[in-house]
């Protein structure tokens, strides 16, 4: 029996070490300023002052791809110009 219980006390030990959260940077007040600024400006509200309206542009998951984006840019976001149309020729 006591070789069992070591089995499970191993067992156990290894499903905890491989179960602990993997360490995270956290980000800077400045650059959660900077990416919170950028994403009122690029989904403006439907209402000023009620974040219950929702957004004018996008959805919510569109949001938080444009704010983790500009976290991993370190508070710059690159605001590519929309892709033009598929059937537009180019300009000669």
């Amino acid at each position: 029996m006591p070789v069992k219980k070591l089995r499970t006390l191993v067992g156990l030990a290894g499903a905890l070490t491989l179960a602990a959260p993997a360490t995270a940077s956290a980000i800077t007040a400045e650059v959660a300023r900077a990416c919170d600024a950028a994403v009122a400006k690029a989904f403006p509200p439907r209402q000023i002052g009620n974040p219950a309206a929702g957004s004018a542009k996008g959805t919510g998951k569109e949001q938080r791809e444009y704010f983790q984006k500009c976290v991993a840019n370190n508070g710059k976001v690159d605001d590519l110009p929309a892709a033009a149309p598929k059937d537009s020729k180019p300009a000669k």
